[in-house]
This record gives structure tokens, sequence and C-alpha cells, in this order.
């Protein structure tokens, strides 16, 4: 069984100008970090001219489909029933993305079906993870 999922989703950069741009971007979900999701912007996408990838926990995401959550660095939330938003904020500045709200809900659905909810604690190997931490201490 596959440990990966990667979803390509079409992300509409929320910018001054009337009409949004649209950019790529790809849904990534890892069981070996079962909590976590990141989203990646390709390098033609981003002003620094670099691949950008964000990793933020699942459960934002999920939540942020029924109404406006995350306080830090990434937040979530509804726009109408079709598209979430989704705000990366930096010391640089912040960057605001509409996605398909179907893409959000199939992606985690995928993700469920790997790890489901409230499980993600069964795919942890804390003995690993501490004799990693041991070794390289």
């Amino acid at each position: 069984m596959s440990t990966l999922i990667e979803q390509p989703v079409e992300a509409r950069l929320v910018a001054a100008a009337p009409r949004m741009q649209s950019i790529p971007a790809t849904l990534h979900y890892d069981r070996r970090d079962p909590f976590a999701v990141r989203m990646t912007f390709p390098a033609p996408a981003t002003l620094e001219g670099v691949e950008v990838c964000w990793t933020f926990a699942r459960e934002l995401l999920r939540a942020g489909l029924q109404g406006s959550e995350g306080h830090g660095d990434v937040r979530v939330r509804p726009y109408g029933y079709d598209r979430t938003v989704v705000e990366f904020h930096a010391p640089e500045g912040t960057a605001v993305v509409h996605i398909h709200s179907a893409d959000v809900r199939l992606f985690l659905q995928r993700t469920a079906e790997l790890v489901p909810t409230g499980l993600e604690h069964l795919q942890m190997d804390l003995d690993h993870d501490l004799a990693e931490l041991m070794r390289d201490a």
C-alpha cells in the first residue's frame, strides 16, 4: 500500500487585480507524518522563483472547510460552498489563495482512507523516533 498521496489542485491567487491568477499547486500527505499535510507551489508560480512548500495540520484543513481556522502562519476558511481560502503568512508578506472545496474534500477523503482520522498516532514509531533523537544527541 502506498504511503504517499499527491493531488494537484488549481489555486487562484487573490491579488489587487480584478481577475485572480490561476497557479498550480499540489497537496501532499505522507502516512509517515500522519498529522501533517503539505501544499507546494512550483518555482514558476512564486515570486522567489523557487518551489515553496508549506506544512500544516491535516485537522486545520478539515476544520477550515466548516469555519475560519488557524491563528499562525496558515489560516483556512470557507468561501461559499465551492471555495476554500488558504492564507499563508510569512515575514515577507501574505499570500491568499482560493481552491475548490471539492478538491480539498477529495484529498481529505483519500488521506482518511490511508490513515483514518483519530488513528494517526498508530502510524507513529515512537521507539524509533526516540532512538534517532538519542543517537543525534
